[in-house]
């Protein structure tokens, strides 16, 4: 959404100004744009050509300069915008662009820029400024805090730390503020209330401690809150209630204390809702009925019990319904498995109707996997795939000691070892039974550049410490939005080593945007936790 934003308000400035001829840029701008373009890397590479004038949208300056030619009867230009995104810029942050007076927005995402935001940018009078994307680092820049005129600011995706200082407070005129994906710690300060206008927050990915603030109340503009893996402790404060205008909320991943199903029902205009991991427990409410503009719904990984509300039965333009690892009980409502959308009831303790009940796990868009309560273990006209751990019911003389699979990849012989393939393309709610082996992925991607129907990835880097002879076991990988399961069925009793192969095939090891990006994941072996990893 950032670089539409951009390039909308781009589009309609070019074609605002660009009707005058024999406007030129002030000289003054030229000089400070030549300084500016030298210590970017952008000069002599064929993007910035000081042979034409920077306002002509000509020698590389279309798309990246864009003027107001309006001033001294339409005969001297001033630069209003500079988008540089991309370029795999490697360099520190120049002074200069506090030489552009009349600068208003200015982005330099996605690229690969180090070091720290210039004091001497307090002196700016920006609108929209964004960082996003690169490897700034230090002190949250206070030097931002003093640009009183900026309406959008991200600096998410860099390696800022410490604490957000008081001074934030004044930045009243912020409508978008994105801090996501850095190294801030500590509480958040109460000073972050008195920005009511904001419309947008984000801080996920980062440190905090501390409980979720009641002062969020203060934020009654707000369309788009997004609060995940933060570590923040719960509860998620009554106070939210007042956010009424919110269209999309998310918060995830909450430490402590619980607490039951937070007052949402004035929340009419939500499109999207997590909740996932948030310490939830008690009843689901049924006031989602009136939620006619949900798409998305994830409430997986709490602690709800009772039956799946009727209400959701209402839900018509909700195409994702996650309600996966919970304790609810009862009868899967014949709605959930009818429904040609993306519902998942895995996990839970539902009670086993042999009437309407599912006959298998293989429900195309809908899983069911290990959904009903281990009572049902004792049942023989329930499939396996629906009880706990997913007994096997084939004879020893069925069953299998060896088990390889080339997750997300083909078929292929490594060392006369065959890995099976896993080419299944479904991943949002589904389960895959292979005879051998299944696995179980639930969730679907947000804020994502690509397809967020793709669940496997292709190989975009240059694989590191691997052998020669185990590269094919790398050219693709499964990958999952919520979590992602693998079963091996009908294994013989006994020890078994359980080998593990990891390698990055997206972020590449250079020192480019694409470089950029960091992993945290669990890994679980029969229910024991083995391994937290972080990469990046």
């Amino acid at each position: 959404m950032k670089k539409l934003f951009f390039f909308a308000f781009s589009l309609i400035l070019y074609s605002q100004f660009s009707f005058t001829q024999s406007a030129n840029l002030d000289p003054q701008e030229v000089k400070a744009l030549k300084e500016i373009g030298e210590k970017l890397g952008l000069v002599g590479k064929k993007k910035w050509d000081f042979g034409k004038d920077p306002c002509s949208a000509q020698g590389g300056w279309e798309g990246y300069v864009l003027c107001d030619c309006s001033f001294e009867s339409n005969t001297t230009c001033h630069v209003t915008q500079i988008l540089v995104s991309s370029q795999n810029l490697s360099t520190s942050l120049p002074t200069e662009f506090t030489k552009l007076s009349y600068l208003q927005l200015l982005d330099l995402s996605r690229n690969y820029l180090r070091g720290t935001i210039p004091p001497e940018w307090a002196t700016m009078r920006l609108s929209n400024l964004s960082l996003m994307g690169n490897r700034l680092s230090g002190r949250f820049p206070t030097a931002l805090t003093k640009i009183a005129t900026l309406l959008y600011l991200s600096i998410e995706g860099n390696h800022f730390s410490g604490p957000i200082p008081k001074e934030i407070a004044n930045l009243k005129n912020l409508d978008k503020l994105d801090l996501s994906s850095n190294d801030f710690t500590g509480h958040l300060p109460a000073a972050l209330a008195k920005l009511t206008n904001l419309t947008y927050l984000r801080i996920c990915d980062n440190n905090f401690t501390g409980k979720l603030p009641n002062f969020i109340s203060q934020w009654t503009q707000i369309e788009r809150l997004h609060i995940q893996g933060s570590s923040f402790e719960g509860p998620i404060p009554s106070s939210i209630f007042a956010l009424t205008q919110l269209r999309d909320l998310r918060i995830s991943d909450l430490k402590g204390g619980g607490s039951t199903f937070p007052s949402l029902e004035n929340m009419l205009k939500l499109s999207i809702l997590v909740l996932r991991n948030c310490l939830i427990h008690g009843k689901i409410p049924n006031y989602f009925k009136d939620m006619i503009y949900l798409n998305t719904i994830d409430l997986s990984f709490n602690n709800l019990t009772g039956e799946i509300p009727s209400s959701f039965s209402q839900l018509e333009n909700a195409d994702y319904i996650y309600l996966t690892k919970n304790n609810l009980t009862g009868a899967i409502p014949g709605w959930v498995l009818s429904s040609t959308k993306n519902v998942d009831v895995s996990y839970n303790h539902f009670t086993w109707d042999a009437s309407s009940g599912p006959r298998k796990c293989d429900q195309g868009t809908i899983n069911v996997v290990e959904g009903y309560s281990s009572s049902t273990n004792e049942q023989k006209n329930i499939h396996p795939c629906l009880r706990k751990d997913l007994p096997c019911t084939k004879s020893d003389a069925q069953k299998i000691n060896s088990l390889h699979i080339n997750c997300g990849g083909e078929e292929v012989n490594i060392n006369n070892t065959i890995y099976e393939s896993d080419i299944e393309k479904n991943g949002a709610s589904s389960y895959y039974n292979d005879g051998n082996w299944a696995f179980s992925s639930t969730g679907n991607f947000f804020n994502d550049d690509h397809d967020s129907n793709v669940y496997i990835l292709s190989n975009t880097s240059n694989l590191h410490n691997i052998s020669s002879h185990e590269t094919e076991l790398y050219l693709r990988a499964r990958t999952a939005a919520i979590s992602l399961t693998y079963y091996g069925l009908c294994l013989m009793n006994g020890k078994y080593r359980v080998r593990l192969h990891f390698a990055e095939i997206v972020f590449t090891q250079d020192k480019s945007f694409n470089s950029l990006g960091k992993r945290v994941f669990d890994v679980y072996v029969q229910v024991m936790h083995l391994l937290n990893i972080m990469t990046g």
